[in-house]
């Protein structure tokens, strides 16, 4: 089965088609500009543009950086606030003529993750962590995920985590990757303190990097870089739209 994934980011929305059975991508990604202002109407103009250029059918899996109850975008992070209270799901269905499933971008990303890379087979807590424009954050408990966790919003220094240990911190705030790493692993020790996992699996374009800094990295629970990288949240949407049944 080949379904159409479609990862909306800070900077750019991705999509492909995705072999279900196999969790890999079918054919090459199509890449376009996030729109300024990211509102719904200029988001749903691009997934139009991605959804066109396949010639894929059925369900599409969607992944915002949003909290997402029921196909309804509850939260806006990096994207415009307008999205806040709209039916995503059937905004995105109306607009391309097919069933939509609208998920968490980082719930995307893990899922490809615990599914078909780094945490397939792991049991216990683990939590994914994509570092890009933000950081993203998926709970996983045997295998089974916590929707909608927004941990990158967690408190650190009397700010949001995201503002000091994001990738885009590590440019803005002129970071070497150990200071950076320095930023991560404080924010890994709050995440620890919180949840107990015995994995951290990162992710998001950072990861791209990872031999820079991954053996700065420490935390009582074990560290490993996604094995999907940048192709984890298209993966991830297509494998929600399998599992819904649509």
């Amino acid at each position: 089965m080949i379904l159409l994934g479609i990862d909306t980011g800070g900077s750019s929305i991705k999509g492909a088609p995705v072999d279900i059975v196999a969790g890999r991508l079918a054919e090459p990604i199509v890449t376009l500009a996030t729109p300024r202002p990211a509102t719904p109407a200029s988001v749903v103009k691009v997934a139009q543009e991605i959804v066109a250029h396949f010639s894929t059918t059925g369900p599409i899996g969607f992944g915002l950086p949003s909290v997402i109850r029921q196909g309804r975008v509850c939260t806006a992070a990096n994207i415009d606030p307008s999205w806040i209270g709209v039916d995503g799901e059937q905004l995105i269905s109306k607009a391309v003529g097919r069933p939509c499933v609208l998920l968490n971008d980082a719930d995307a990303a893990g899922l490809a993750e615990m599914r078909v890379g780094a945490g397939r087979g792991v049991g216990g807590t683990v939590v994914v962590l994509t570092f890009g424009t933000g950081i993203g954050s998926a709970i996983f408990v045997d295998g089974k995920l916590v929707p909608n966790t927004e941990f990158g919003h967690l408190e650190m220094r009397g700010q949001e985590a995201e503002t000091l240990a994001s990738g885009r911190a590590r440019v803005v705030r002129g970071l070497s990757w150990a200071q950076w790493a320095e930023a991560v692993n404080e924010y890994l020790h709050h995440m620890h303190r919180l949840l107990w996992p015995g994995t951290f699996i990162l992710c998001g374009g950072i990861t791209e990097n990872y031999r820079e800094f991954g053996h700065l990295l420490s935390s009582p629970a074990h560290i490993v870089p996604g094995d999907l990288r940048l192709e984890a949240g298209i993966v991830g949407a297509a494998l929600a739209a399998a599992e819904s049944g649509m």
